[in-house]
């Protein structure tokens, strides 16, 4: 079993006093608050603002537990993770501004090397999280807005893909599919990620393998990643090289000051990962336009998004005799072939009458 220990910390701490950048410390406490029950249903500081408020306790997921749980905190450092070390030459990502939209292109493979998915039995991580889905490559392509503006209201997360890295991985929220802290209770790999069941690989909070360089004015973290709102993620560090608590930012897990945006002075809003949960963001502070040109697919299963052929229009009919938006309708379902069982549970109605409204919208 691998364990993680202090040494790649201070190794991180010497190289960000000598070169100005270094690998991501993704836990330099001890232990850490547990998130379990920090699900609200609006805006509100160290919870998951979800738009899925529901969820089944027998949902797929980690077995048990270990001593790194400690009643309402956890210990990072005395996790287990999987064991592994797997390379993909083949990833690739580009982010490229095309008129009033910044494009993100990717196959979902990260840029850094990932743990043995599905676990195996001889891995001792399977004692704990018997992960079965393998790591696939995806089809991501991502229209934001080049410069984000903040909503009215905010909005809430999903779960599946809350925002993209740099790296070339998905970012989730902190939830796993029970409603649990994912990164307290999941075992992910040396690189804090893992592979959902249509195998899209993914952080629920920060990664290792992220490189947290400090190029901004004042020592402060540099991008990371944007969520799907267009806003950027940063990393640990803020307005004055400090370490960012939730404490610093507002309910959505951001706060607005002047940063290097497109390579020039800006004064925006931004998000920040934390080592608190809920890690990433909290809730969407910006407006998200056509939600459904956001696409993440399989490669080995694109084609039609709704379940059982049809497309877009059958996918929007059905949504509308469901009274929900086509977007979280699609986030239901999920990829190809449809989990109607998972969507009953975030859409709060029936499998029956999900499958009618999508034979209806067939007709």
């Amino acid at each position: 079993m691998q364990f993680r220990s202090y040494a790649p910390h201070l190794a991180a701490i010497f190289a960000t006093m000598f070169a100005g950048a270094a690998p991501v410390s993704a836990h330099a406490h001890d232990a850490l608050p547990l998130g379990d029950g920090n699900v609200s249903s609006k805006p509100k500081s160290g919870n998951v603002y979800s738009c899925q408020q529901r969820f089944n306790p027998n949902a797929p997921g980690a077995q048990a537990s270990g001593k790194w749980i400690r009643g309402n905190e956890w210990a990072p450092t005395a996790k287990p993770i999987v064991d592994g070390a797997v390379a993909w030459p083949n990833s690739a990502i580009t982010v490229s501004l095309e008129g009033d939209q910044r494009l993100v292109r990717a196959n979902n493979l990260p840029d850094h090397k990932t743990g043995v998915f599905p676990v195996a039995r001889a891995d001792d991580a399977y004692r704990y999280d018997r992960n079965p889905n393998s790591i696939r490559e995806q089809d991501i392509l991502l229209r934001l807005p080049a410069v984000p503006q903040l909503a009215s209201n905010p909005s809430c997360v999903p779960m599946g893909m809350i925002g993209f890295a740099l790296t070339g991985a998905a970012i989730y929220n902190a939830l796993d599919a029970r409603g649990d802290d994912a990164p307290a209770h999941e075992i992910q790999d040396s690189c804090n990620g893992h592979p959902e069941h249509n195998g899209q690989y993914h952080y629920h909070n920060l990664s290792p393998c992220m490189t947290d360089s400090r190029s901004q004015p004042g020592g402060h973290s540099d991008l990371i990643g944007y969520a799907l709102d267009g806003f950027g993620i940063f990393g640990l560090h803020g307005e004055n090289g400090e370490i960012v608590e939730n404490k610093d930012l507002d309910a959505c897990h951001g706060h607005t000051h002047e940063v290097i945006w497109d390579g020039k002075k800006r004064t925006i809003y931004h998000y920040h990962f934390t080592e608190e949960y809920p890690y990433t963001i909290g809730c969407f502070s910006g407006t998200i336009e056509n939600r459904q040109a956001n696409r993440q697919m399989p490669r080995a299963r694109q084609g039609n998004r709704a379940p059982g052929g049809g497309g877009h229009a059958v996918l929007q009919k059905a949504a509308q005799i469901l009274g929900v938006s086509e977007h979280r309708l699609m986030d239901a379902v999920g990829a190809p072939p449809p989990n109607f069982h998972r969507a009953a549970q975030m859409l709060d109605k029936s499998e029956r009458e999900i499958r009618q409204a999508f034979g209806t919208a067939r007709q």
